[in-house]
């Protein structure tokens, strides 16, 4: 139990004095005792130097109501400030101190300073004090009084209209002045009379002369202010909320006795107040308590049923407070509600407002009524102290150390009561509020984990006050899933009749006997997890140290593991709590890595960008996850330090993770490895190989860059010949060859390597590695992969090649000399293989040579067999790019004999040289019509191949018959001069009738063309003209010089919109007319859209208006259209210009 308060004897009456302590008034360093025979006595309190007291007289209670009162000893305090003080005996008198308690000053807890004994002629019942008016007040022979507070004298005695009062409350409050805003204290005494309620009001010290008055239902037995304007009236049947300004009253609505209208239906079925009363005890009613509790919140109570309102009397959610004996009083000392039970009893009962538990029960024998001081709106904390009233003594009740309650709260296991009370404190009253209740709230966590809640003891370590440290966390856990972390160690038995027991093994593993190594600062129970079987595998370091609870004593454990079938449920029921166990911490371990990701980088490994606002959210985050308090430095080697420290964190959270996704949900452990992680690559090669994972354990290399490791694994299982039944699904090369399309070109040297294997293999999938549409393979060390490939198949070099040049149009020389070299010897090897292979592969080299201008012509041509037939048209390509198109002709008319590809050879260099000769701009300057007179001098490509078949050089023969079909085809193209000068004079002319068709053909094409160029340039003119002396015709479009503009005598200028009069004017060519003052600024107004002409161009139009281009016609100006284009200027107003 808690020790919050120790009760301190004050003020005791001696044996011979006869009277009685009805009333006590506390405040400063003064107690006011009121007497049942009317004095008064005014008690000087003495502060008493040194330790604070020993909390003998307030002993907690234990479940019978009994207490030990021992300080304790925790981690959140040291021995030292453990109060060593003696407590005070009965009498204010301390007794002897024992060794090694401090000796109390020899000072008496209160001195009497005065005794008035005429302050009234009966009991005084209940005394306050109106601080800032100087006034006492007090409730003596039914009346209200009023004294001086200094001298006692009285001021108002009695006050006016209060007699038969029952009761009063006074309160002070800071309200603003609604008309000044300045702020002020109001002071506010509230008299129960009957059904009355009288309320008087004090403005800066003076008794204001108003005084209201507000009826109710009933007679009013008790008054709480819940604010500075509402007061709480209890009465027989219920309570009612009054407010002080405008006069209007609330019943407080609830469930139970108190709450509901008054004379309503109670609790228990009973109407009215005698329904409240007791069988046997002549309708008794129990007294209405009402008590103001912190943060505008009330508490109401009437025999054992309570109701929670807040201060504008609406009922909260909140259950009753579960005392059994129906209290004397209630009252509220920060933070804790307070109930005394009768005097007969003698004991105050200290509560939790916010979990409803009993925290203390302090005996105070003849203890009756609760005197609180008058609170402190700011600071409601600096109130915590107050008194108990008793007939024969007064107790004053001073509050421990809230450090010291929450280490006594820690050691006894009350974890919620602990969290409760630091939530409700404010951060100064605590060391440190935020590391401790942090602390608290793990400390519940281990202990709900220990009790099997798996699930709220991980959404405990995970909130957002706690983020436990995940070492914290996994000293929970067993080895096979915390790793070293775990605090479940294994002991052996040495006892060899373990060994032979009945477990039901089959081999001769020893039964093992395990404890959980709980922290210091965590309770010792028992809840953890006994054994685990791994089945058929070998128990390896890992897998055999598992937690077992301590649920009974260590002859229950031993008996429970070697009692077979027994034994047996154990252990199945430890699996079922460990996978329960497993499956929280995943939710822990997925929010740890979550925090972590917020401070750290999980690719780079580096830090975040700090926020620079202390404070901060990433601050937060790196603080809490590790262990350590002092890593929150700002040098460089700190910086360091704390990047190596969340870096380890962050590998035993994923790590771990890793384990208990292995333990619990095996295929969620893929998805670990697809993203940025920092799990031990060990720990994770051996799990995954334990349970044949294989896949999964090529994504973690990927993930972790350990290609080569990887790469091993997948050729282990791809190369062999049979599929391995571990991993049937990395045989063959296909997984191999999509990991290597992954790697980035910087990794030339593992790619080359482990593509060997992959192309030996299977060549066509092997090949996808360097022929990927991707960005890796196109940016891969070229010359590195032809050197390679080079070493494998010229085949594949070839392909890689044509990739290389065709797709990726690769300029390189080297790659295309390369590319022609690879070709002519694979044709040369493959000399008696000759096919549609072969055939295809001249194709290719043919059209390569075509089309590559990048290869050297020389090198090509002397790599090319001169006498092998097969290679003629090769030779022919080379040199025709040479430019050698005789010797090209050559090849094909007299070795090839093949006439169709030789014309198709002409037609082809023509249509090359007509492009050229097209577009002559394209070169510089004076030199293109040279060249193309020179071009129309040199004979053509057709005569030089003409030449061929009627002067060939010997020992051919002439052959006419496609010298014919060349010139019927493209006499055209071959002019006469240098035709007929080949052709034999013995041929016949009837033979040469298509050719000199052709030709007269050709002459009349050109004039014709001539003749239709001209007619169309003449038609261009005609209407060029039209246009510039009629116009177009269009609306608004262009006049021509037939345009002419009208100028009235109402027309104004378009950019001053005055009239044009006489004024010299412009016209613009959209026909706008302006002033020729405004011309300027026509533009710029936007009058017409235009320009206007220049200033000469328009004296130059004047002056052939003025020669007599004008007339006059009905008081209207006409401009002459030439004038009006160039914007000329003239006089209006009626007269010709």
């Amino acid at each position: 139990m808690l020790s919050a308060f120790t009760a301190r004897p004050i003020i005791e009456l001696k044996q011979r004095d006869k009277s009685r302590i009805e009333s006590v008034l506390a405040y400063g360093d003064r107690v006011l005792v009121g007497l049942n025979t009317g004095s008064l006595r005014i008690y000087r309190l003495n502060e008493l130097p040194g330790p604070a007291l020993l909390p003998a007289p307030s002993q907690p209670a234990d479940g019978n109501g009994n207490g030990n009162g021992d300080a304790a000893q925790s981690p959140f305090q040291p021995p030292d400030a453990i109060p060593t003080t003696p407590s005070p005996t009965k009498n204010g008198q301390p007794e002897p101190p024992s060794q090694g308690q401090a000796v109390p000053p020899p000072t008496k807890p209160t001195d009497l300073l005065r005794e008035v004994e005429k302050f009234s002629n009966r009991a005084i019942e209940q005394l306050a004090v109106i601080k800032e008016a100087n006034t006492l007040v007090s409730l003596s022979n039914w009346a209200i009084s009023l004294h001086d507070l200094k001298t006692f004298e009285p001021t108002e005695v009695p006050l006016p209209r209060t007699k038969n009062a029952s009761t009063f409350a006074v309160t002070s409050n800071i309200v603003k002045d609604p008309a000044t805003g300045i702020p002020e204290i109001i002071s506010r005494l509230a008299v129960a009379v009957k059904r009355r309620l009288l309320l008087w009001s004090w403005h800066a010290g003076e008794l204001s002369s108003d005084v209201t008055e507000i009826v109710l239902a009933e007679a009013i037995r008790t008054i709480t202010w819940a604010n500075a304007t509402k007061v709480v009236c209890g009465m027989n049947s219920g309570y009612v909320i009054v407010d002080v300004e405008n006069g209007n009253v609330e019943d407080i609505v609830g469930p139970g006795a108190i709450g509901g209208v008054a004379g309503g239906q109670g609790r228990f079925g009973a109407v009215g107040a005698a329904g409240m009363g007791y069988m046997g005890l002549g309708g008794y009613i129990p007294k209405p308590l009402s008590a103001k509790l912190g943060e505008g919140e009330l508490l109401l109570a009437k025999d054992i049923n309570t109701l929670f309102i807040n201060d504008a009397g609406k009922a909260l959610e909140k259950r009753q407070v579960p005392w059994q004996p129906a209290p004397e009083a209630i009252g509220y000392s920060y933070p804790y509600m307070l109930a005394l039970q009768p005097p007969a009893k003698g004991s105050l009962e200290v509560w939790n407002p916010d979990t409803l538990s009993l925290l203390q029960t302090i005996s105070l024998p003849g203890a009756a009524a609760l005197h609180f001081p008058p609170p402190t709106v700011s600071l409601p904390h600096k109130g915590k102290g107050f008194h108990v009233v008793g007939e024969r003594a007064v107790w004053k009740m001073d509050a421990t150390e809230y450090d010291s309650q929450i280490v006594e709260l820690v050691k006894n296991a009350r974890y919620d009561e602990a969290i409760s009370i630091m939530s409700m404190l404010e951060d100064a009253l605590l060391k440190d509020k935020t590391q401790t209740l942090r602390e608290v709230k793990m400390l519940k966590a281990e202990l709900l984990f220990q009790q099997k809640k798996y699930r709220e003891s991980m959404d405990l370590f995970n909130e957002d006050e706690v983020h436990a440290p995940p070492e914290r966390v996994l000293k929970l856990f067993p080895k096979i899933i915390a790793g070293e972390l775990s605090g479940v160690v294994e002991e052996d038995k040495d006892d060899e009749s373990d060994q032979d027991g009945s477990t039901g093994k089959a081999s001769g593993e020893k039964p093992a006997k395990l404890e959980v190594v709980a922290e210091q600062s965590s309770p010792q129970k028992g809840g953890a997890f006994s054994k685990y079987l791994m089945g058929h595998r070998k128990v390896n370091s890992e897998t055999a140290s598992l937690a077992s609870s301590k649920m009974g004593t260590d002859k229950d454990d031993t008996a429970s593991i070697r009692g077979g079938k027994p034994s047996e449920e154990h252990s199945h029921q430890d699996d079922k709590d460990l996978m329960a166990a497993v499956l929280e911490l995943n939710s822990y371990l997925a929010g740890a890595r979550a925090r972590l990701q917020r401070v750290i980088d999980p690719a780079t490994g580096k830090l975040k960008p700090r926020k620079s606002q202390s404070g901060s959210s990433t601050d937060e985050a790196f603080k809490s996850l590790l262990s350590s308090s002092n890593s929150a430095g700002g040098s460089d080697e700190e910086q360091q330090r704390l990047e190596h420290e969340l870096q380890g964190t962050f590998k035993i959270v994923d790590t771990t993770l890793f384990r208990a996704f292995m333990y619990s949900r095996p295929t969620l452990a893929s998805s670990l490895f697809r993203i940025p992680n920092f799990c031990d690559p060990d720990v994770v090669n051996e799990r995954l190989v334990e349970h044949n994972r294989f896949n999964e354990l090529v994504d973690f290399f990927y993930g972790k860059k350990l290609h080569r490791q990887a790469l091993d694994l997948l050729r282990k299982f791809g190369s062999s010949d049979e599929p391995d039944d571990a991993a049937p699904n990395l045989h063959g090369p296909q997984r191999t060859v999509v990991y290597l399309q992954g790697l980035p070109p910087e990794m030339i040297d593992v790619i080359l390597e482990f593509s060997d294997w992959t192309l030996r293999k299977d060549p066509q999938l092997g090949m996808e590695v360097f022929l990927a549409d991707s960005e890796n393979a196109e940016t891969l060390p070229r010359e590195r992969v032809i050197a390679f490939l080079e070493g494998v198949d010229p085949r594949l070099e070839i392909r890689y090649l044509e990739h290389v040049i065709g797709e990726l149009n690769d300029m390189s020389p080297e790659f295309h000399n390369r590319l022609v070299e690879l070709y002519v010897r694979q044709l040369r090897d493959d000399h008696g293989e000759m096919g549609e292979e072969w055939d295809a592969t001249m194709d290719k080299l043919v059209r390569f040579l075509k089309e590559s201008r990048l290869y050297s012509l020389s090198r090509a041509f002397g790599l090319i067999p001169r006498d092998d037939a097969r290679f003629y048209e090769a030779q022919a390509v080379v040199l025709s790019n040479m430019g050698q198109h005789k010797q090209a002709l050559e090849i094909y008319v007299f070795r090839m004999n093949d006439y169709a590809k030789a014309e198709d050879y002409c037609n082809r260099i023509h249509k090359t040289q007509d492009s050229q000769l097209a577009s002559p701009s394209q070169r510089q300057g004076a030199n293109a019509s040279e060249e193309v007179e020179e071009a129309a001098v040199q004979p053509s490509i057709y005569h030089t191949l003409l030449s061929l078949y009627l002067t060939p050089p010997p020992p051919h023969t002439p052959n006419l018959a496609p010298a014919l079909d060349l010139l019927s085809k493209h006499g055209s193209r071959l002019p006469a001069t240098s035709t007929l000068s080949l052709i034999p004079d013995s041929l016949p002319v009837a033979e040469l009738e298509s050719y000199f068709r052709g030709r007269m053909r050709n002459a009349n094409s050109i004039v014709n063309e001539t003749r239709v160029v001209a007619g169309l340039r003449k038609t261009g003119l005609v209407a060029s003209q039209a246009l510039l002396l009629l116009g177009d015709g269009v609306p608004g479009g262009h006049g021509g010089r037939n345009r002419r503009v009208v100028i009235s005598e109402e027309r104004v200028c378009g950019v001053c919109h005055k009239r044009l009069g006489g004024s010299v004017v412009a016209v613009l060519p959209d026909s706008a007319v302006v002033h020729y003052g405004c011309l300027s600024r026509a533009g710029v107004n936007g009058v017409s859209g235009a320009r206007p002409y220049s200033r000469s161009v328009m004296s130059s139009s004047a002056a052939s208006v003025n020669g007599g281009a004008a007339s006059v016609r009905s008081g209207s100006t006409y401009l002459d259209a030439q004038a009006a284009q160039a914007g000329s200027w003239g006089r209006s107003a009626g007269v010709g210009v």
